[in-house]
């Protein structure tokens, strides 16, 4: 029950973090030390993607491979391990309407505060890609309202999202992707809207006016995406960047280590000495694991004679790190 409550508090602060008028930024990725991360940069909530676990678990496509299992173990992980709310990238919700049911009681219970799920047909493809095709209007209210129904048995706090793929989909247009947006408020439920890839910032200032709902949106158009500002002075409640948390990480990677194959150690040190100069320091790997409290645990816990001896023992410390002695 206290597990639940814990989950309950997070979604009350989902809600009030829609309700308000002001833009919630949301970064995005996978991993539990990622969200710790973000949460300690300052960010009210994080999202999990579907493309990153894949991506990083699979080194696959996000074409819905992804299985419930890895998605409710991944959000059960960093639910844990966080104090802000979780959204969960729910792809299509595994199947139809009576699959979405089971799955979404699942994340409910894995301490997740929201999901979403997109109307895509399976197999799906990435949002941010070509080929997708979207599955009819009224299969995909039916299965919003399966998600609703199934939440409200467990917690009505929780959150649904129902993300609108239309906008570049076979056979879709703008009208009919605002229509989607209209109807899975009004004829499913949905507490919130992902207008995916919007293309102008009139078609987002007409969603947010004439959608019952609140909207989140990753910009697909064309120039320089909106600021967060901007995105707020036009009406949008959630400007997601869903997969920053791993893209930098990668990205980070793919340079050091090809540095590294070039010029051997100098690469390291350059890279340590930019991370020390930089503005917000570098990271405590202990403290973002929870070294410390294992530390305490031992001391509260463990017979005096079984304890680890700190004093005279050593161990490696890495140089890119500051840990607390």
């Amino acid at each position: 029950m206290e597990r639940l409550n814990e989950a309950t508090l997070k979604r009350k602060r989902f809600r009030e973090l829609l309700d308000r008028n002001e833009i919630l930024v949301m970064p995005g990725g996978f991993s539990p030390l990622l969200a710790k991360i973000a949460q300690q940069a300052g960010f009210e909530a994080y999202f999990l993607a579907g493309s990153q676990l894949s991506a990083f678990m699979y080194a696959y496509p996000d074409t819905g491979v992804i299985g419930l299992r890895d998605f409710i173990d991944h959000a059960r992980h960093i639910a844990a391990q966080t104090d802000i709310p979780l959204l969960v990238d729910f792809d299509t919700g595994f199947g139809n309407a009576v699959t979405a049911w089971y799955a979404v009681q699942e994340c409910i219970r894995a301490g997740a505060a929201a999901l979403q799920i997109e109307d895509q047909e399976a197999p799906k493809k990435s949002g941010t890609l070509a080929g997708r095709r979207c599955i009819s209007q009224a299969e995909a209210v039916g299965k919003i309202r399966a998600a609703i129904d199934a939440r409200q048995s467990i917690d009505p706090e929780f959150v649904v999202c129902a993300r609108v793929d239309a906008l570049g989909a076979e056979g879709e247009t703008w009208e009919s992707a605002l229509a989607r947006c209209q109807s899975y408020v009004e004829e499913g439920g949905a507490d919130l809207i992902w207008l995916n890839s919007a293309q102008s910032r009139e078609q987002l200032e007409e969603a947010c006016r004439k959608v019952r709902a609140p909207i989140l949106t990753i910009w697909g158009g064309a120039g320089p995406a909106p600021t967060p500002k901007e995105f707020e002075a036009l009406g949008v409640r959630v400007a997601l960047y869903p997969t920053l948390a791993a893209s930098v990480g990668m990205q980070a990677a793919w340079h050091v280590l090809h540095d590294f194959k070039s010029r051997g150690l100098p690469a390291i040190a350059d890279w340590q000495a930019q991370m020390r100069s930089g503005p917000y320091g570098v990271p405590s790997f202990a403290e973002l694991t929870g070294l410390p409290k294992v530390r305490q645990l031992e001391a509260d816990f463990i017979p005096p004679e079984k304890q680890r001896d700190y004093e005279t023992t050593w161990g490696h410390r890495a140089a890119h790190e500051q840990e607390k002695p």
